[in-house]
């Protein structure tokens, strides 16, 4: 019995809507940014969060950043979300789909803000 409410638990938690968008990581100190977008927002903060804890970031420089300033020197934001449609498949084609929006929004959002350089930690 208890094997089959796990599975239908596991089952409701697949099917279940996750928070899609993107988010920044910023530096307070200086201001520099970190844009990176995700079918799952909330994953998405505490993988990135878990990495610098690390000290296995990808970014090197955010890594730097974060090891010599500590994690009180970042916030953590949310800057869009996309409302996943109620009658939106997630199978192939329709993360696909998703993948495809959230990347041109990820696109808008480093063209707006410009996260490159001295404002950023991106390369252009």
């Amino acid at each position: 019995m208890e094997q089959n409410k796990r599975k239908e638990m596991v089952a409701a938690y697949m099917e279940k809507k996750k928070p899609m968008g993107i988010m920044q990581i910023q530096n307070k100190s200086n201001g520099k940014r970190f844009i990176v977008s995700s079918v799952n927002l909330e994953g998405l903060m505490n993988r990135e969060r878990f990495m610098l804890d690390m000290g296995n970031h990808a970014n090197k420089e955010l890594q730097k950043d974060w090891k010599e300033l500590g994690p009180d020197q970042f916030t953590f934001e949310i800057l869009d979300q996309i409302k996943p449609k109620e009658d939106q498949a997630m199978d192939r084609q329709g993360l696909k789909n998703v993948k495809d929006e959230l990347t041109l929004l990820e696109q808008m959002w480093l063209d707006k803000l410009q996260p490159y350089g001295d404002q950023g930690y991106h390369i252009k």
